[in-house]
């Protein structure tokens, strides 16, 4: 082999490397070349995390749901159980006595002040297991609110929860109406929620009309992948409690927490 032909073989090698084919820097997505920092490099956002979902406990994330939920599957035999937050903490403390004792654990979407007020009983509500959620910042008609206003009461109130638990809760209920309208959703996904939780069975135990009919309004509706509205400021249904969960049972409907029963 001549001089020409050795040098002409050693810049093929240079210029192929291995198995003689170029190597080009490797193309990036659209979104990555947009935002170089996604994917998985140190400075990717985060989404906000959530107290008591699966992902935040290091399981698999939650599973996508839509911006507004009244009831979960309904070939599950299991009932979520929620609750407003807010109440005198003689009230709140033997309402999570009764709980405990049940070895029951709920949902607890927990109004701003009242954990700013409550910090103790607040991080109880998560040391036994229960979820806590966002009820606005001062449970006011968010209905009637402008975006700016609903917004300052939602981001409120997150930011009250992380004060208490590092994190703002997987779910937001809005104050002072069952279902949420567009202009709630968007300011709630605004804040970092990306579901609205509604319920399909009033237990009316905020009008006080005793332990024996916040039972009956509980039970006579509910079915599987019922969402039940309960409330923590409230003597009757700490009395009520005890009978609503046989009630539960005796149809064979297991109580959970929202995810659970979204799990």
């Amino acid at each position: 082999m001549d001089r020409r032909t050795l040098l002409l073989a050693a810049g093929a090698v240079t210029l192929g490397g291995c198995g003689g084919q170029s190597q080009a820097p490797a193309a990036q997505s659209p979104d990555a070349a947009r935002n170089p920092g996604t994917a998985n490099s140190p400075g990717a956002a985060k989404s906000p995390d959530a107290t008591g979902s699966p992902s935040a406990a290091g399981g698999p994330p939650p599973k996508a749901l839509p911006p507004e939920v009244d009831s979960g599957p309904r070939d599950v035999p299991a009932v979520a159980l929620t609750f407003h937050g807010q109440g005198e903490p003689g009230v709140v403390g033997g309402l999570l006595d009764a709980l405990a004792a049940e070895r029951v654990k709920a949902t607890v979407l927990a109004v701003g002040v009242w954990v700013r007020g409550q910090p103790e009983l607040a991080r109880r509500v998560l040391a036994d297991g229960h979820e806590l959620g966002n009820h606005t910042l001062n449970h006011d008609d968010i209905k009637g609110m402008s975006d700016d206003a609903a917004y300052a009461e939602i981001a409120g109130c997150a930011a009250a929860l992380r004060e208490v638990s590092g994190s703002i809760g997987r779910w937001f209920r809005p104050s002072q109406t069952q279902r949420s309208t567009p202009r709630i959703r968007a300011q709630a996904q605004r804040a970092g929620y990306a579901t609205c939780l509604s319920y399909d069975i009033d237990s009316l135990d905020y009008t006080d009309p005793g332990a024996d009919a916040i039972v009956r309004h509980t039970l006579q509706g509910v079915r599987n992948g019922s969402i039940v509205s309960l409330h923590f400021g409230h003597a009757g249904t700490v009395t009520a409690l005890p009978k609503l969960l046989a009630g539960l049972r005796d149809r064979g409907l297991r109580p959970v927490t929202a995810s659970e029963l979204f799990a």
